[in-house]
């Protein structure tokens, strides 16, 4: 009990203190107009409270993500505290942070659009395609759960259900922001909050114990540590849709100081609830082996829907059915606007793209492929998310490492994980079965090596702009 007070008392600071310390480092004015005011559009571009903001963020960058990610993740046992901890702190927070306010600071534009503006034109060819195959996976896998459950459970067929779904998904994606999501988002997010801190609440007054710390692999399948723990937990500790998501709300700020709350924000409470849901994981099953059991028996669904009925009876079980339907619903179709955003960004250097019958026509070829993909296995689907979206949040921290270095400013704040996740998808592409699937040593000496190269070519670069300075120095002195 005291190591998960412990974590929750570290995540409260690192908000408190190593939020402001990256406020400052980015240096925020509230005198810059913002582009929800100077690109208002009534569709994308609205202005918001930031509680909204907050709000919205969180739903759209949490879902299931934290609950699912956080209980598979509880299966290498305390240890996944720590990572919960640090990468929300240091890694995930900062690179929500940046997403958000490089956006705003870039009127609003797309996650893509910032990686060719810091790392070339090669680079943002190469992430608009990864961004956009991540958003159609992640609505594609967080939809066909959810139609399973709804098939289930009421007389309509899987099909039927899938095609109301994404029916809504479209209607979302197309309609202005503070129609459906500004309204009826901040709710669903202090919901996701409530539900969590209730499970939290419960199992303090369990007979049951919450394991202390310790730093073994307490995996029972024995699978490695480096780097599976950091892809299963991803939108607990740091994950790439994020920076998806972020310009959404970047588009909709009053002022450039409701970035910490909102964007530095939201990651920590997704941490709170990341760390709540690893705990119940892990205790409310006694141990690893006992959660390995009831994964194996009913999935991270079934392991929900039995914590929560269990420690909360029939208020916790509509909660379950509640959180299994409608959260990963809202990321899905916050995903699919998110594409639809890519791709209109990417269209409007050919053409105007005010017309709303263009907004539509864009909206649709990015759904038709996810509601196909919808329809296959979904532990499949979810595979390729993992990797996907780490190697995104990848490249986030590294254009926010260029713009630092850029900028002359204290760089490493994004480096130091940058680097940090660099190691974690080079090794991982390599051991995953959906990826290379070579042997464990094997992939962590490719995963090094080419860790390396990337280590050389950012110290390169510390150079360059080093070297820059200097010389601006001295035409500033001539």
């Amino acid at each position: 009990m005291l190591t998960f007070f412990g974590a929750l008392l570290f995540l409260f600071l690192g908000y408190a203190f190593y939020s402001k310390f990256v406020e400052r480092i980015f240096v925020v004015n509230d005198d810059t107009p913002t582009p929800a005011y100077t690109k208002r559009d009534n569709l994308d571009f609205v202005p918001m409270s930031w509680w909204k903001g907050n709000l919205i963020q969180l739903l759209n960058i949490a879902g299931l993500g934290p609950i699912y990610g956080a209980v598979a993740g509880a299966l290498y046992g305390p240890i996944a505290f720590v990572w919960i901890v640090i990468g929300s702190i240091f890694a995930g927070a900062v690179h929500d942070y940046f997403s958000g306010m490089m956006s705003l600071r870039h009127q609003g534009a797309q996650f893509p659009t910032l990686v060719g503006k810091y790392l070339g034109k090669y680079a943002k060819a190469i992430i608009n395609v990864i961004s956009l195959v991540l958003m159609i996976l992640v609505a594609a896998a967080f939809t066909a759960g959810p139609a399973q459950l709804i098939a289930q459970i009421t007389p309509l067929t899987f099909m039927t259900a899938l095609f109301i779904i994404f029916a809504y998904f479209v209607l979302a994606t197309v309609l202005p922001i503070n129609r459906v999501i500004g309204r009826i988002y901040p709710l669903l997010g202090g919901i996701l909050l409530i539900m969590a801190i209730a499970i939290a609440v419960a199992l303090l007054f369990s007979d049951k114990q919450m394991p202390n710390l310790t730093l073994a692999n307490l995996h029972p399948g024995e699978l490695p540590l480096w780097p599976l723990l950091m892809v299963t937990i991803s939108c607990g500790a740091i994950s790439g849709f994020h920076c998806t998501q972020s310009p959404i709300v970047a588009c909709t700020m009053k002022k450039e100081t409701d970035g910490r709350k909102i964007f530095y924000g939201a990651m920590i409470i997704e941490g709170v609830i990341a760390l709540i849901w690893a705990a119940a994981g892990m205790t409310f099953f006694n141990g690893t082996e006992g959660l390995q059991a009831a994964l194996a028996a009913g999935g991270p669904s079934g392991v929900v829907n039995e914590i929560s009925t269990s420690l909360l009876g029939v208020i916790g079980g509509i909660l379950a059915i509640f959180g299994v339907i409608i959260l990963p619903i809202t990321t899905g179709d916050t995903a699919l606007r998110s594409s639809r955003m890519i791709v209109t960004d990417i269209l409007s250097r050919f053409y105007n793209m005010d017309s709303k019958l263009k907004v539509l026509m864009v909206s649709i070829p990015v759904s038709v492929p996810a509601l196909f993909l919808a329809t296959i296995d979904y532990t499949f689907l979810w595979r390729y998310v993992g990797w996907t979206n780490q190697v995104v949040a990848t490249f986030m921290l590294w254009t926010a490492t260029m713009y630092l270095l850029k900028n002359h400013k204290l760089h490493w704040i994004c480096g130091i994980p940058a680097m940090f996740m660099t190691g974690v998808v080079c090794t991982y592409i390599f051991y995953a079965p959906e990826g290379l699937g070579l042997s464990y040593q094997l992939s962590l000496i490719i995963g090094f090596s080419l860790t390396l190269v990337v280590a050389f070519w950012y110290a390169s670069k510390i150079r360059k702009f080093k070297l820059s300075k200097s010389d601006q120095s001295d035409y500033k002195v001539a």
